[in-house]
């Protein structure tokens, strides 16, 4: 018997993006450096710290949905929806078709945000449930009049989950399946463990990547409370700015990325393009946010690989373009690759689309 573990290999991508949809409009867009950040034009912003963000304007989820299953959009709230449209864009990619596969062998790891719900359905809820005092909730109230004013189907259109299950409905898919939501990193987390899932023996392919959107009134609420926001509302283009000296704050962004990781020999028996391979795989937490968490997990990720730090061409970052969360990913790169002959280049997309 083999004692060779199963390799993941790449095959597909599906980006949705506030630089392109699709991944043969994105990549131009970002190699020609194009901002997509811009003034919000999905609501009125007028009343918010920041009014600016990288927000997807020509979306339309039909596009992507067979005509049969259209009816099932009006229970997705705009992350689910871009989930289910970026997975057909990378089974079309790979050239795959999920009714070829064994529904068993055929899986799902998605990370996902917190899906926040849209004024129009929570808001009635809530004025119902106040109290008369500003910013305070009459719990009982809510419970009595609050929640029959909300839609039956309110926690299915929000919940994080639902992008993997709406997926995994429509392509048949009833292999592994799970979804992480740990906000920014969720997709990394998710690839890493669709990576394991597969060199298990536990599946053939695998769909992981990830969704979310923060171009809501009531994120974008959350995040002008509890994060540092940037205030460059008047040049949207510079105000996301990873690891500048001047950056000031992060800038709200939505999109989703999905990839299909197939079993390289079932990959190769079907002809499939091979992108890349995931060779290593690490995570750590940074509880005190001075790099060594973020160290950790690069080496870990190398070790596994077999390669050192010098061999290493590319470093995608974090990049949140804020003072505390940049500087401890300076230091935690520094730890690993600072004393690299050459340097290795370091690069932050959120300056193009904010933060995801």
């Amino acid at each position: 018997m083999s004692t060779t573990r199963p390799r993941a290999v790449f095959t597909g991508i599906g980006v949705l993006t506030p630089i392109g949809l699709g991944i043969e409009n994105f990549w131009p867009a970002l190699l020609a450096g194009q901002s997509g950040v811009k003034p919000i034009q999905s609501f009125d912003a007028s009343g918010l710290p920041i009014r600016i963000g990288g927000e997807i304007r020509n979306f339309d989820a039909k596009e992507y949905i067979d005509k049969k299953e259209r009816k099932s959009l009006k229970v997705m709230a705009r992350p689910i929806q871009m989930g289910v449209g970026c997975t057909t864009l990378a089974l079309r990619d790979a050239k795959l078709e999920p009714s070829k596969l064994d529904p068993t062998r055929f899986g799902i790891d998605f990370g996902a945000g917190l899906i926040a719900s849209e004024l129009d359905e929570l808001g009635p809820a809530c004025v119902v449930s106040a109290n008369g005092v500003p910013g305070h909730v009459d719990l009982q109230k809510w419970g009595e009049h609050g929640i029959p004013a909300m839609p039956p189907l309110w926690l299915l259109k929000y919940l994080p989950n639902m992008p993997a299950c709406h997926v995994s409905i429509l392509h048949n898919a009833q292999g592994p399946s799970n979804t992480i939501t740990e906000s920014d990193v969720a997709a990394l987390l998710a690839i890493g463990e669709a990576t394991a899932i597969i060199a298990r023996g536990q599946a053939d392919v695998m769909l992981t990547g990830a969704t979310d959107s923060k171009i809501n009134p009531l994120s974008m609420t959350r995040l002008s409370l509890f994060q540092p926001i940037s205030q460059q509302n008047d040049r949207p283009d510079r105000a996301c700015r990873p690891f500048d000296r001047q950056r000031d704050g992060l800038v709200p962004g939505e999109g989703t990325g999905i990839l299909v990781l197939e079993e390289l020999e079932h990959a190769l028996k079907r002809g499939a393009r091979i992108y890349s391979e995931v060779v290593g795989f690490g995570a750590a937490f940074d509880l005190k946010r001075n790099g060594d968490g973020l160290a950790r997990a690069i080496t870990t990720a190398l070790r596994k690989a077999g390669i050192g730090p010098e061999q290493i061409d590319h470093v995608n970052a974090q990049g949140f373009s804020t003072r505390r969360d940049d500087s401890w990913e300076a230091r935690g790169l520094w730890k690993v690759f600072g004393n690299t002959q050459p340097g290795v280049p370091v690069f932050a997309g959120k300056s193009y689309f904010g933060s995801l």
